[in-house]
């Protein structure tokens, strides 16, 4: 399981075998659920017209529910991967729930957002749906389980598959392998949302400088200081082309708030980089473009 942050493509999260548990975006006080009763495209409407919007991370008892339905499906064990704690008490929710989850729950906090986190949990889903050779699970394990069948003489072994601890360890490393830069048009939302400081977002308002932003433990800070936009997009670029290519092969988002073709194209500058196992072009969503607000264009890149 995820969350919302992880702006995965829905076909992408499906395919991948992943639930994901969605945030609430709260629009001149009026509550909605992200990807369900309103879309980033309403999202950007509702900030250009200076609509006030809120985000907030989803209760323990929505956690609770996906858990209690996860297992009624036949989950013996649940790997929930989420945003960072520094950023948002999603972890929090999810670590509450899972103390009253039906099976065993473990929480990964993934210290980072957007395809950084979400990176991390198709890897983790990935991880899971792959057979592991018997020599890689632990004896005691193999000892418990079931003798195998035979077929004529031939003795059949059943597919062994990874363990809880297993795919959150695959779920932590890639996100600490993950990199992320980003733009905005205006450090406001995020000043107002409290994911940058306030002598930071002075950089933009008082400044008139325009940063290059990064998540950097768990956390936004300024990257680097440029003074226009096409500078800034110039800057993104570079940042994320010398990290692809200091890589061997790698995964590449590119996030975009109402510009989907910047994000392609830059998307397709980069992939000429390094070998590109996997690149994702995908919208923000609404609870990030909340707080970034339009005009934003992201980098995420991470091992593959």
């Amino acid at each position: 399981m995820t969350d919302s942050t992880a702006a995965l493509p829905p076909a992408l999260a499906a395919a991948a075998g992943l639930t994901v548990v969605p945030l609430d975006v709260t629009i001149d006080g009026v509550r909605h659920v992200e990807g369900v009763d309103v879309t980033p495209a309403q999202l950007l409407h509702a900030l250009e017209r200076g609509a006030r919007v809120t985000t907030s991370q989803p209760p323990p008892s929505a956690f609770a529910a996906a858990y209690e339905r996860a297992a009624a499906a036949g989950a013996r064990e649940i790997v929930s991967v989420h945003l960072s704690g520094e950023m948002s008490g999603t972890v929090r929710s999810a670590r509450t729930a899972a103390t009253v989850s039906p099976v065993p729950v473990r929480v990964v906090d993934s210290g980072t957002v957007a395809l950084g986190l979400g990176f991390a949990a198709l890897a983790a889903a990935r991880c899971a749906a792959t057979p592991v050779a018997p020599a890689a699970v632990d004896p005691e394990r193999q000892r418990r389980r079931r003798p195998a069948p035979t077929l004529g003489r031939r003795r059949v072994l059943p597919p062994a598959w990874p363990d809880v601890d297993r795919v959150a360890e695959v779920a932590a490393a890639t996100a600490a392998s993950t990199r992320t830069w980003f733009l905005v048009e205006s450090l406001e939302h995020l000043r107002r949302g409290g994911r940058l400081s306030a002598p930071a977002a002075a950089l933009g308002t008082v400044l008139g400088l325009r940063p290059l932003l990064a998540v950097q433990d768990g956390r936004v800070v300024v990257a680097d200081k440029v003074r226009t936009r096409r500078a800034a997009r110039e800057r993104l670029e570079q940042v994320a082309a010398a990290e692809v290519g200091a890589r061997g092969a790698v995964r590449l988002g590119v996030h975009h708030a109402g510009d989907p073709a910047a994000a392609e194209a830059l998307a397709q500058r980069l992939t000429g980089h390094a070998e590109t196992v996997e690149a994702v072009v995908a919208d923000a969503g609404a609870v990030l473009g909340a707080h970034a607000g339009p005009g934003l264009l992201a980098v995420v890149v991470a091992d593959a």
